[in-house]
């Protein structure tokens, strides 16, 4: 049977804004005493928690018996549905005030993501995406840039926080970018870089030491927006494989030409 989708994502785009609503009313009560490390640089707090709590219930009444993979919890039994939920993308932010964290929910049916929803949360823009039906931001279609050249373009990434395995091939690629593009940027959250990507602020973006709840919604979004996805290798496995390399299409080619010259064949 066919899942409503149109529906189903309608009903997460309110559940995550009603989790937003409890985020951000947590903001200016949090303080340092609020932290926990799950390890070097991993930080989380009873924001993340009670935020991921929340996501899994109403995600659990929107689709009854379908499975969970979340960050602070772990993955439940597989099932054929599966929510992928990074409860706030963008904790570290969170925790110093800066303005961009979002919420990322993302159903992926036989490891596939078929929806996927992202709310940055700051803006007030909620991204959203159903295979084969194109990209929304707040309900209004959204399409990658169509620049042409890398030399034109402006693109993101993001910085390792503790696995420094590739940190000089890492910095080797960020200063070939440096001197080929518009410009690099460094937001803080990869669903968010995802989504910029899609609506055209940004005609790409690149990051590895990631996890699927880090991007599988908004890898989808950047899909039905019309732009490409590939792993650092070239391949298709960006999604679990750990590095992700997101383009207007436009630029693909010119893009994994210089991510190939320093990660391809690398383990990841």
């Amino acid at each position: 049977m066919e899942l409503p989708l149109e529906d189903i994502c309608n009903k997460v785009v309110a559940l995550t804004q009603g989790v937003g609503r409890f985020i951000l009313g947590e903001r200016d009560k949090f303080t340092q005493n609020d932290i926990e490390k799950k390890g070097f640089n991993d930080l989380v707090s009873y924001v993340d928690k009670g935020s991921e709590k929340a996501l899994i219930e109403g995600l659990l009444r929107i689709l009854p018996g379908s499975g969970i993979l979340a960050e602070e919890s772990g993955e439940s039994e597989k099932k054929e549905y599966t929510w992928i939920i990074d409860p706030l993308d963008g904790t570290t932010n969170f925790i110093h005030r800066l303005p961009c964290f979002a919420i990322s929910v993302a159903l992926v049916k036989d490891n596939e993501p078929i929806l996927g929803i992202v709310n940055e949360l700051n803006l007030k823009e909620c991204y959203s995406a159903i295979k084969g039906k194109g990209a929304m931001v707040n309900d209004k279609p959204i399409k990658v840039s169509p620049q042409t050249k890398l030399e034109d373009s402006l693109i993101a990434t993001g910085f390792p926080y503790n696995d420094f395995a590739l940190h000089n091939e890492y910095m080797d690629l960020f200063k070939e970018f440096m001197t080929c593009t518009q410009g690099i940027r460094r937001i803080g959250s990869a669903s968010v870089d995802l989504c910029y990507v899609a609506c055209g602020r940004f005609e790409a973006f690149y990051e590895y030491g990631l996890k699927p709840w880090d991007v599988a919604a908004g890898a989808l979004i950047v899909k039905e927006a019309g732009g490409n996805l590939s792993d650092f290798n070239n391949g298709p496995d960006y999604i679990f494989g750990r590095s992700i390399a997101a383009t207007n299409a436009y630029i693909h080619a010119q893009f994994m030409n210089r991510v190939t010259k320093y990660f391809g064949g690398k383990a990841l």
